[in-house]
Parts: C-alpha cells; sequence; structure tokens
C-alpha cells in the first residue's frame, strides 16, 4: 500500500476511534478500593496519641493534622509553583526545531514569460528530494516580556492572598478547638456519673410500678410519681446525647481517627481569661492585622497590575531575534547559517478602544478600594461585638459558676437527708439531675467563653503560631503555641513586652495605616 494511502486508513482509524468512545463509570469495586486507600491516607503519617491532651496539644494537631489546614498549605504551594512557571515567562523563547522531507519527485518548476505565454526555461530543480534541516532560535518581544512582567507580579500577590487565607483558617480553627476542647472536658468529667444515676431512676421506676400493682398508694400519686421519674430519665439522655457528641467534634478538629478513644488533660480549675486592651489600640492592630485587610490590600496591588498589563499591551511589539541554521540540501552553497533581526508589530486598533480598556482597569481598581474600606469598617464593627460578646460570656460564665456552687451544695444536704430517711429517692434523683446539668452547662458556658476569647484574638488578626517555629514535629509545634498563647494572654491583660511585635507588612501604594507602637509582644 502506497505511504499515502497508509496515512489517510491510520487517521480514519484514529477518528472513528475517538467517536466511539463512552462514559465509562467506576466499578463498585473500584470505589471501594478508592474509600479504603482514601481512609488509610487521611490518618497516616500521624504521630499517635500517648497521653492526656492538652489543650495546646490539640491546637498543635489540628494545625499539624487538619485536613481543611492542609489543603490551604497545599493551594499554598500549589501558587508557589504556579509563580516559578510565571518567572519563566520572563525569560526569552530558545526554539530548537528538526525536520526531513521526502518527496517521490523532485521539486522541480519553470518559467513563462510575462508577455509571450511562453515557456522560458526548460524545467529544473533546486532541492534534494530527501532534505533534512535544523534550527536553534532565540527570541524576546518586549511587549510579551512586559505582559509577562506584570502577570508574574500578580501572580507573586495571589501568593501572598493565599497565606492569608490560612492564617484565617487557623485563626477559626483555633477558636473552634477552644470551644470543643472544653465541652469534651466536660463530657469526660461527667460521662461515668451519667450511667448510676440512670440507673437509680430506673430503679425506682421499678419500684413504683410494683406499688402500683399492690395498690399501696393512689393511682394519681403514683403516675405523678412515675412521670417525674420518666422526666428525669429523659433529660438524663438528653444530656448523655450532648456528652456523647462532644470528643468526636474535637477529634474532627485534630484529624484522629473516627471512634478512637483518647482523654484530655485540662487545667484544675477554671481560669477567666482578662481582656484589658484599650480600645484604640484593638482598633489600629485589627486594621493591621486582619488577614482579610491584608489580602484586600494585595489584591488591591493586583488591580494596579492589571491595569499596567491592559496599558502595556496598547505599545507596540517589538521583537529580535537570533538563530542558527542547518539544511542538508546540496544545491545550497552555504549549509549552515546565523540570523539575526528586529521587527516591529502594533496593533493600531487597539488605540480605538484606549478609552474603554483605561476605563475597565480603572473601574476594576475602584472597586477593589472600596472592598478594602467596606472590610475595614466591617472589622472595627467586629472588633466592639467581639469585645462586648466576650464581656458578656464572662459574666454568664459567673453566674453560672454560682449557679452550680449552689446546686453541688443543695445535692449535698439532700444526699445526707436521704441517708438519715428526712427525703425521699425521687427528690434525691432530681437534685442530682438538676446538679449535673448546672455542671454540664458551666463546662460549655466556660467553652463558649474559650470561643469568645478566641474570637477576640482572631478579630484583632493575632496568630496562634509565631512565623518562626523551633522545629517541625508535634512537640516543637505545641512548644511554640504554648508560648505565643502566653504572650497574647500577657498583650490582652495590658502588659507590655518586648521586642517589639512584627506586623504583617501590607503592600503598597494602598497602604496608609501605621505601623503598630514600640511595646506590643513579639511575635
Amino acid at each position: 500500500m502506497p505511504r499515502p494511502a497508509l496515512l489517510a486508513v491510520a487517521v480514519a482509524v484514529l477518528w472513528l476511534s475517538g467517536c466511539a468512545i463512552k462514559p465509562t463509570p467506576f466499578t463498585d469495586a473500584e470505589r471501594a478500593e478508592t474509600a479504603r486507600a482514601d481512609r488509610t491516607t487521611m490518618f497516616a503519617n500521624q504521630q499517635p496519641v500517648s497521653g492526656p491532651i492538652t489543650l495546646d496539644e490539640a491546637m498543635a494537631r489540628a494545625i499539624r493534622y487538619n485536613l481543611d489546614h492542609r489543603l490551604k498549605m497545599m493551594e499554598e504551594a500549589l501558587a508557589q509553583h504556579q509563580l516559578d512557571l510565571s518567572n519563566f515567562d520572563l525569560l526569552p523563547k530558545l526554539t530548537a526545531q528538526a525536520g526531513y522531507t521526502n518527496r517521490n519527485h523532485p521539486l522541480a518548476s519553470s518559467s513563462q514569460g510575462l508577455y509571450t505565454n511562453e515557456q522560458s526555461l526548460i524545467p529544473s530543480y533546486s532541492t534534494d528530494q530527501n532534505d533534512r534541516t535544523a534550527d536553534l532560535s532565540l527570541s524576546w518581544n518586549v511587549l510579551d516580556f512586559g505582559v509577562s512582567y506584570f502577570e508574574a507580579k500578580e501572580q507573586a500577590d495571589h501568593v501572598l492572598v493565599l497565606e492569608q487565607r490560612r492564617r484565617k483558617v487557623v485563626q477559626l480553627m483555633m477558636q473552634q478547638v477552644r470551644e470543643a476542647y472544653w465541652q469534651a472536658v466536660g463530657a469526660q468529667r461527667l460521662r461515668d456519673r451519667i450511667g448510676p444515676l440512670l440507673d437509680q431512676a430506673k430503679s425506682a421506676l421499678d419500684d413504683s410500678r410494683s406499688a402500683q400493682a399492690q395498690g399501696l398508694r393512689s393511682p394519681v400519686e403514683t403516675l405523678n410519681y412515675q412521670r417525674t421519674l420518666l422526666d428525669l430519665m429523659r433529660q438524663l439522655e438528653a444530656v448523655r446525647d450532648q456528652l456523647e457528641e462532644a470528643k468526636p467534634r474535637l477529634a474532627s478538629l485534630m484529624n484522629l481517627e473516627p471512634g478512637q478513644d483518647y482523654t484530655l488533660a485540662p487545667a484544675d480549675a477554671f481560669s477567666v481569661p482578662a481582656f484589658d486592651m484599650a480600645m484604640p489600640k484593638m482598633e489600629d492592630m485589627a486594621l493591621q492585622r486582619r488577614p482579610e485587610l491584608v489580602e484586600a490590600s494585595y489584591n488591591e496591588r493586583i488591580s494596579v497590575n492589571e491595569t499596567h498589563k491592559a496599558m502595556a499591551k496598547l505599545l507596540p511589539g517589538i521583537e529580535f531575534s537570533l538563530g542558527a541554521h542547518y539544511d542538508s540540501n546540496s544545491f545550497l552553497v552555504y549549509n549552515a547559517w546565523r540570523s539575526a533581526g528586529i521587527s516591529v508589530s502594533w496593533n493600531l486598533l487597539n488605540l480605538l478602544n484606549y478609552k474603554s480598556i483605561h476605563g475597565t482597569a480603572q473601574a476594576q481598581l475602584d472597586v477593589a478600594k472600596v472592598q478594602r474600606m467596606a472590610l475595614s469598617m466591617a472589622v472595627l464593627t467586629q472588633v466592639h461585638v467581639a469585645r462586648s460578646e466576650l464581656a458578656a460570656r464572662t459574666r454568664q460564665f459567673d453566674l453560672l459558676k454560682q449557679l452550680n456552687d449552689v446546686d453541688q451544695q443543695i445535692l449535698e444536704h439532700t444526699h445526707n437527708a436521704t441517708i438519715a430517711n428526712a427525703q425521699g429517692k425521687l427528690e434525691e434523683i432530681r437534685v442530682a439531675t438538676a446538679a449535673m446539668m448546672s455542671e454540664l452547662r458551666l463546662y460549655q458556658s466556660y467553652g463558649e467563653l474559650e470561643s469568645a476569647y478566641g474570637q477576640m484574638l482572631a478579630t484583632l488578626g493575632l496568630d496562634p503560631v509565631p512565623d518562626a517555629v523551633g522545629g517541625h514535629d508535634l512537640a516543637a509545634l505545641e512548644q511554640s503555641i504554648a508560648a505565643e498563647r502566653q504572650q497574647w494572654d500577657r498583650l490582652a491583660r495590658g502588659v507590655d513586652a518586648t521586642p517589639a511585635m512584627s506586623l504583617p507588612v501590607q503592600p503598597g501604594p494602598t497602604l496608609t495605616a501605621a505601623a503598630l507602637s514600640a511595646g506590643v509582644a513579639a511575635k
């Protein structure tokens, strides 16, 4: 079969094969294998839990192993790789090319007179039937370089934007860990007390039903007694359901395998966080440190570079080229040669669209500025709201603590009276249930207080981890978190520390806020 015909048949077969492609869904076995692999990968390369978990360790595990945080870190790494690729676009283009040509007939031609319309030369050719070529050329377009330069600057700012988004995720995650940790502490301390109390209520219910069957008491009195017991049992079951949900939520934040048992090591007493920072100082700190505002400043700078890029595309393109060439054609006098050139191209129609292009770019920049101003106003509002919420949570916790102390004393007196046969079982069960729920509400209130405190720190843009960590293992991260947490606690109490805290520098030319005054705790 001739070569052209063979090539045509091959192209036809490939075309028909492409038309025959059909959707191929995953099989059940493939999905099961994917699920097993994902389950193994989700919890791989994690340091196992070797003892009771402190709050600092819970935060460290969340930062190190939480999948949402790991996703943000991978997105940041991807953006960094894309920046590296963008930097390569700034380099000149170095192109190597080689080819081979075969003809079944020589590339012969003749000439014809313009006026006589008669053949003026006999047919001739100046190209071999088999020809090999090779080229190595270097070209650099000044316009493409300018556009690529601004695109690379935009990509560099995009890397910084993703860094701020990761900061936001970490701050929110630490707030969630604070609340979930103390709710899990309450579950750990109360869950073993629900079972005996339920057994006691069930025993009293069985005794009441036996007495009802024997007719020892009036039916209405007996039924009211049973109704009270059943309502207490319902409350206890509801409490147990709440307790069962607390530790799995914390385990999810730490990326522990569902169902894995662990214990917590909280402080012996509740420590109510104090916050005495002056409001003007809080506002200045939030305006300079909040990830959303830093991100908005980077987006504004991206808009500036987008404007410059749009203007650069209106300029003429100048291209310089250098090359080395080779051709095996035996009719050539020189089979190898070098070349150099310069060319200019300009799309003049773009000049007619100058106002539209410039107006669009300027509008995009104006939108970015207004967005930053709107965010600044929202941040200032959040600072005041977070301060008020922290104060409210502190007052609520103080009242619940006093209420819990009273309930525990009532339980003690009721228990003593029951032992002396001065009180019945129902009253003891009711008081014990009320005391347990009071203690549960106390832990929940403290978790909400810690969450409000974490929200206050996040509102100010304070990071739980310093820029430089002493090591990459979990213990080093835990120590860094503990040191940073103590530092922010001192700052919240209005205690200055040295050296001055280093703030994330917002990008120009839109940065208008001044730096924080010296004397704030070092990050």
